[in-house]
């Protein structure tokens, strides 16, 4: 006859559960956000450190790994360019915390003649997202020349 009051208890606790998992599942989402994203190349300081002048070009692609982009304008360089971005929570915007480019500089015989790690105290943050490019004066300038070599005839 105890049978009736115990089905009342389980099913009290069932929707003690049902309502705490509604309250928790869109909280979920949050679950596992470190803020932190890493981009680029992460290249660890004791590798980097095992790049000597002197080193052959293939000897640093076996140690560091294919490099972000490379450039030959001046000689021939390979960049490994890394950074990091945080934020407090997922919807606040993003902000750049660090930044790094390890510089391999080669010779024309391939060998590292100079390393150098430019940090983000090196540089400013490029905005690649806006597109926009400033310019040297304000558009009313521009109207205002061009109307004044109209009238200039």
């Amino acid at each position: 006859m105890g049978f009736p009051g115990s089905l009342v208890v389980v099913s009290r606790q069932a929707h003690r559960l049902a309502v705490l998992a509604l309250v928790a599942a869109p909280l979920a989402g949050c679950l596992g956000y470190d803020g932190v994203i890493n981009r680029g190349a992460i290249v660890e300081e004791r590798k980097a450190a095992q790049v000597k002048v002197g080193m052959a070009a293939p000897q640093v692609l076996a140690l560091l790994g294919t490099p972000s982009t490379t450039s030959t304008i001046g000689g021939d360089a390979w960049y490994y360019v890394s950074q990091r971005i945080e934020r407090e929570l997922a919807f606040l915007p993003p902000e750049v915390a660090d930044q790094h480019i390890l510089s391999v500089y080669f010779d024309k015989s391939k060998k590292v003649q100079r390393i150098a790690d430019y940090g983000l105290q090196d540089g400013k943050v490029v905005d690649f997202v806006t597109r926009t490019t400033p310019t040297a004066g304000a558009e009313f300038n521009f109207v205002r020349n061009m109307l004044s070599k109209l009238t200039s005839f």
